[in-house]
């Protein structure tokens, strides 16, 4: 009952874009995060899709669609800043991108956007794909209300070495990739930047970097350094050229504190972080983005057959690293 409402709601206020419309949302309970507190009998005035005001005995304009949720707790929409909604479906292992056409990644993709709204996700950071550009095309369909999906901020591509942590790698050395699957190699601080040139010309919202090894890259390393602090700085320095923030991918301590010190926003996973880094991210403002469950979720599709071995046996070993080095951080904060 809950979910069916929770999708009626979603498709009356999708159904307004592209028009001047006003919805009321009559709330029973509405939570406040920001107070700590549930508030009762509040509306909830949107205009454009975008919340206008929020409060108790609101005028409401006699033309607005009314959803009357006197009933309900209405929860202020969640979001998500890491997620990969526009790699399709999403298996264990790259390089079945090379089973897929660039047609059924995108069309895999949209069950994927409708399911993040309907768990409760109004906002996604959407921080790389393989196939490039796959993800603003996604993004964009979903602000042109032609899917369902969530408000997506999106990187556009991996920006990656040549064999690092965000390229394709695994296929035999005289394959040539396409464009889309190489688009964000970079091996110089001048590549770093032509490369995000070209992605903010294309539209992406903000950039994503990888300056350590992967777990899920086939031979890769976690625990190398890649990029080098020069190559790092030209990163941020170019997309700030374009107002852009830069995220990067981190696992290595080195490779934690190099980003930190190049001034990225957030470190995604940072999951070998020591005393250092922690001292250094909270003097420079960066956010520590961490997952802790990766584990349970990679060796249980790994029971399908669906997740390569060397990925299930380094993920063994790592998954100690990410509840181990989190319980560190909270403790440091």
């Amino acid at each position: 009952m809950k979910r069916t409402l929770l999708f009626v709601l979603i498709c009356c206020l999708l159904s307004n874009r592209g028009r001047t419309q006003v919805t009321a949302i009559r709330a029973g309970k509405l939570v406040d995060p920001d107070a700590g507190t549930v508030l009762a009998d509040q509306v909830i005035l949107i205009r454009d899709s975008k919340i206008e005001k929020v409060g108790k005995g609101l005028d409401i304009p006699a033309t607005a669609r009314i959803i009357d949720l006197s009933q309900m707790t209405v929860l202020p929409g969640l979001i998500d800043c890491h997620t990969h909604l526009a790699d399709g479906a999403r298996s264990g292992d790259p390089l079945n991108q090379f089973r897929k056409t660039g047609a059924q990644i995108a069309l895999e993709s949209v069950p994927n956007a409708r399911a993040m709204l309907e768990s409760g996700f109004t906002t996604v950071r959407d921080v790389g794909t393989y196939r490039a550009l796959g993800d603003i095309a996604l993004r964009d369909a979903i602000n042109r209300g032609d899917i369902v999906g969530p408000r997506m901020f999106v990187a556009g591509a991996y920006v990656t070495i040549a064999g690092g942590a965000g390229a394709l790698t695994g296929q035999a050395p005289d394959i040539q990739l396409p464009w889309d699957l190489h688009y964000g190699e970079a091996n110089s601080p001048w590549e770093v930047r032509k490369v995000i040139r070209q992605l903010a010309h294309d539209g992406a919202d903000h950039i994503k970097v990888l300056s350590s090894g992967a777990v899920l890259t086939h031979g890769s390393n976690p625990k190398s350094q890649e990029f080098t602090l020069e190559e790092l700085q030209a990163a941020v320095d170019e997309a700030g050229h374009f107002g852009l923030r830069v995220e990067a991918h981190a696992h290595s301590p080195e490779g934690i504190k190099n980003v930190i010190r190049a001034g990225v926003a957030s470190v995604e996973h940072a999951t070998m972080i020591d005393d250092e880094g922690i001292a250094l991210a909270k003097q420079r403002g960066t956010y520590l983005d961490m997952d802790i469950y990766d584990e349970e979720c990679i060796q249980e599709d790994g029971k399908k057959g669906n997740v390569p071995k060397d990925f299930l046996d380094m993920m063994r070993n790592w998954g100690r690293f990410s509840a181990r080095t989190f319980e560190r951080r909270s403790r440091l904060a």
